[in-house]
């Protein structure tokens, strides 16, 4: 009887070790996207964070928002990462998604090389700008320039080209098939580096106020039917996130081979000002309010509740009275 009870037990034990094991087979397959931007999935993937919770993340990379949306609709991606713009495109058209998180606040700028433009008015026909894709953040911000300084949101359409950030700024640097390049860091920065190269128009000065480059979203049958898994994907962003911002330097030593930088350098672009890596989102109403009345989209959400997921309300809140800074940073 003894040694059936001891049997028994050593069962108990091979099993209990034997369950998270299969919890670990579970998957999240995550759609990202270029830049120093996606730093958080860089240092995730690195460290395995998303494993520390139980999951196997399948990493997928994407050179658009608009391919990051195609993702999830198709399934071949549970969450991603995309801006404001080519979400609220997607929701307009009736995508089944909801704001997880915001996703780094970073400096966004349009650079040019050529010393004849000093503004977009000086933009000829022939001149061509990269942007990543129609309907990407950088498109809807030289839109909103547009409008501001040339009466009009679609002034330079004829002059925009899709090209992904690391095709435009070799191609902005070596000065060949564009003018001008709508970017992020590391590109950014790197392009403003180059001897003669400068800033026509920047994010702050376009929208008022710092926002987040982009959001996390996941669709809402991953966060109905998988409540676990969207919990473990929006904690594991969050360590990823609160990891680069305690560990510059390391974070620096990790991701310089991934953007061909010396780590002094990425260094200097993880400290750069404006950089601010952080999951609390910011002005998710203003760019709604601005593509509707641009004809971007046909509606504008009644309110965050119907493009965000609850643990997003909960992080902006509600404050009585007046409106709380958060609150007032989802508008213009």
């Amino acid at each position: 009887m003894r040694k059936a009870s001891i049997l028994v037990l050593s069962l108990l034990v091979v099993l209990s070790l034997w369950v998270p094991s299969v919890a670990a087979a579970e998957k999240i397959k995550i759609a990202g996207q270029f830049g120093l931007v996606y730093a958080p999935l860089m240092v995730a993937k690195a460290h395995r964070i998303f494993e520390k919770y139980g999951v196997e993340p399948v990493w997928k990379e994407y050179g658009s928002g608009g391919a990051v949306r195609e993702a999830l609709i198709s399934g071949e991606a549970d969450v991603g990462f995309m801006g404001i713009p080519p979400f609220l495109i997607g929701w307009d058209k009736g995508c089944p998604w909801k704001i997880a998180m915001g996703f780094v606040v970073v400096p966004i700028g349009l650079v040019t090389y050529d010393p004849e433009i000093n503004s977009l008015a000086d933009f000829k026909p022939e001149d061509k700008i990269a942007v990543p894709s129609p309907g990407s953040i950088q498109h809807i911000l030289l839109a909103m320039a547009c409008e501001q300084q040339l009466g009009s949101a679609t002034a330079l359409d004829n002059n925009l080209v899709a090209m992904p950030h690391p095709d435009a700024a070799a191609a902005l640097i070596s000065k060949k098939g564009i003018k001008a390049h709508f970017t992020t860091p590391p590109y950014l920065f790197e392009e403003l580096s180059q001897p003669g190269f400068r800033l026509i128009v920047d994010d702050v000065s376009i929208f008022g106020h710092p926002f987040s480059f982009n959001v996390g979203l996941a669709t809402e049958t991953f966060y109905n039917q998988r409540p676990v898994a969207y919990s473990i994907f929006v904690n594991a962003i969050g360590d990823a996130m609160a990891w680069i911002n305690q560990n510059k330097q390391a974070a620096a030593e990790l991701l310089a081979p991934e953007f061909q930088l010396s780590v002094e350098k990425t260094l200097e672009y993880l400290e750069w000002e404006g950089m601010n890596y952080t999951t609390a989102p910011y002005g998710l109403m203003g760019f709604a309010e601005f593509m509707y009345e641009a004809g971007y989209i046909s509606k504008v959400p009644e309110s965050l509740a119907d493009i965000a997921f609850d643990n997003v309300l909960a992080l902006i809140g509600q404050r009585a009275g007046e409106m709380s800074e958060l609150e007032k940073l989802q508008g213009k």
